[in-house]
């Protein structure tokens, strides 16, 4: 029998915990501090391990967290879609569909723009479900 539902996403998040405590320097720390505010913006959120990364989920992917030697980066799947009035998204300016923040050390992060980026990668990943939903009833 495989091992589905809150197992599989409890695993998940005890492998960001682990990836977090073995970095273990500012990058950790910050990884740490934009996983809270990611789960602040959507308490619902699900957190998935792929690809080697932490992934955050809500009806689609909304961002992975990579860690880099000089950097942590959160790589918004529709990011293109997105507003960003407070320019946090500063790397994968040129694609047609995703779009980055790259945060160096020392780097701040607008805490209040950043959970909106989230909840409005959460309502355009919603919509193309009811989307696809009314597709298919059709």
């Amino acid at each position: 029998m495989s091992k589905s539902g809150p197992e599989k996403e409890v695993s998940a998040s005890r492998m960001i915990d682990e990836r977090i405590e073995e970095l273990g320097d500012w990058r950790g720390k910050l990884l740490s501090r934009l996983r809270a505010l990611i789960r602040q913006a959507d308490p619902d959120v699900v957190e998935e391990w792929k690809w080697a990364v932490p992934v955050w989920s809500h009806d689609g992917i909304i961002c992975t967290g990579e860690s880099y030697k000089d950097k942590v980066k959160l790589t918004f799947a529709k990011g293109a879609s997105l507003k960003d009035p407070a320019r946090l998204f500063n790397s994968s300016l040129d694609g047609n569909v995703r779009r980055a923040i790259d945060i160096h050390e020392d780097e701040q992060v607008d805490a209040s723009a950043f959970k909106a980026l989230v909840r409005q990668a959460i309502a355009l990943n919603s919509s193309g479900k009811s989307k696809r939903a009314k597709k298919a009833r059709s």
